[in-house]
C-alpha cells in the first residue's frame, strides 16, 4: 500500500432550492486539494492549510474529526498527516467544510486499502459536518463522495440515492464576499412549518427529481421554488431578490441560495446561457462595490478523486 496520496475534493451545492438538507450536487473542477500521508506515531496532524486561516487542532478541524470517525470504526491506531489547499472561502455556501471532511475520509480509506465503499464513507464525513454545524447532515458530503446529484431519502437509517444529471444542465454561481455561518443560518429557521406550505415544498422536491430523470429543464426550474428557507435566509444576502430576478430574466431555469449562502446559483440549459447569467450576476455586485467571485460549472459527475 502507498503511504501518501493527493486528492481533489469538489465543491458542492446543497438544498437546491426546495430540498433542504436532502438534495445536493457536486461542481465540476471547483474545489480543494489535499495531501495525506501515513505516519507511525498514531497521531492525526494537520501540517499545512493554504488559502484561509483555519484551525489546525485535530480535535476541531472537520477533516481530522471525520478521519477519526473512520479510524474509530476500524479500531485503528494508524496516524496520518494532512496538508490542504483551500480555494473557496469558508462560509460561502459551496460546501467547503464538506470538501475537507469528504477529502479526508476518502484519502484515509484509500491509504488503508479501501475497507469502506464510497457510500459507507458518507456517514464518517457527516461527523465533520456535525462538528461544524451541530447537525450531521449529508446533503453536501454525499455528492462530494459519490459525485453527481444526490438525494438523502432517509437519515435514520442513512440512505442516499444517486439521481441522473441532464447533459446540458449548467450552473452559474456568484459568491459575494461576505460570510454566512451555517450554524447562524440554521438557527434563523422556523421549527414548525404550515402544512399547506409543506405540501407545496415536497411537491417541488418530487418535481425536481422527476425533471432530472426526464431531462425536463423547465420542470427542473419550476420545481426549485423554496417556500420555507429562502424567504428567511435571503435577508443575509445583499441584492438577493434583484440578482435572482435578473438571472430569471436572462433565461435561467431557476435560481436559489447555494447551501446556507451567501452564494447564489442559477440552473441553466446550455453553456452559453450560463455564461451570460454568470456575467450578469457578477456585474450586479460590481455595480455596488461588493467584491464577488463568479463561477461557471456543469454538475460534476465525479466525487473526490486521486490526482
Amino acid at each position: 500500500m502507498s503511504n501518501k496520496i493527493n486528492v481533489f475534493s469538489p465543491s458542492t451545492i446543497a438544498n437546491v432550492g426546495c430540498g433542504y438538507d436532502v438534495l445536493g450536487f457536486a461542481l465540476d473542477g471547483i474545489g480543494e486539494y489535499m495531501e495525506v500521508s501515513s505516519r507511525s506515531d498514531g497521531e492525526l496532524v494537520i501540517e499545512k492549510i493554504e488559502g484561509f486561516d483555519l484551525p489546525k487542532d485535530p480535535k476541531v478541524n472537520v477533516a481530522t474529526i471525520a478521519a477519526q470517525a473512520l479510524l474509530d470504526a476500524l479500531d485503528s491506531q494508524q496516524g496520518f498527516s494532512f496538508s490542504m489547499k483551500k480555494n473557496i472561502n469558508p462560509g460561502s455556501g459551496l460546501g467547503t467544510s464538506a470538501s475537507s471532511s469528504a477529502g479526508a475520509v476518502f484519502a484515509v480509506n484509500e491509504l488503508l486499502g479501501k475497507p469502506f465503499s464510497p457510500m459507507e464513507l458518507v456517514s464518517f464525513a457527516m461527523q465533520g459536518e456535525k462538528a461544524l454545524s451541530n447537525v450531521a447532515h449529508a446533503d453536501n458530503v454525499a455528492p462530494n463522495l459519490l459525485g453527481g446529484f444526490t438525494l438523502v431519502r432517509s437519515y435514520i437509517p442513512l440512505e442516499v440515492l444517486q439521481l441522473p444529471v441532464p447533459k446540458d444542465l449548467y450552473v452559474a454561481i456568484v459568491h459575494p464576499q461576505i460570510e454566512v455561518k451555517t450554524t447562524d443560518a440554521k438557527q434563523m429557521l422556523k421549527k414548525q412549518v404550515d402544512l399547506g406550505v409543506a405540501v407545496q415544498q415536497w411537491g417541488n422536491v418530487g418535481g425536481l427529481v422527476s425533471g432530472l430523470y426526464e431531462s425536463d429543464y423547465n420542470l427542473i426550474g419550476r420545481s426549485m421554488e423554496d417556500f420555507i428557507v429562502e424567504p428567511i435566509r435571503k435577508i443575509l444576502i445583499p441584492r438577493y431578490d434583484e440578482v435572482k430576478q435578473e438571472a430569471l430574466n436572462e433565461g435561467a431555469l431557476g435560481c436559489s441560495i447555494a447551501g446556507s449562502g451567501p452564494s447564489i446559483f442559477a440552473f441553466c440549459e446550455g453553456e452559453e446561457v450560463a455564461e451570460k447569467i454568470k456575467n450578469k450576476m457578477q456585474s450586479m455586485y460590481d455595480e455596488i462595490g461588493v467584491l464577488a467571485y463568479s463561477y461557471l460549472s456543469k454538475v460534476g459527475l465525479e466525487g473526490v478523486k486521486k490526482v
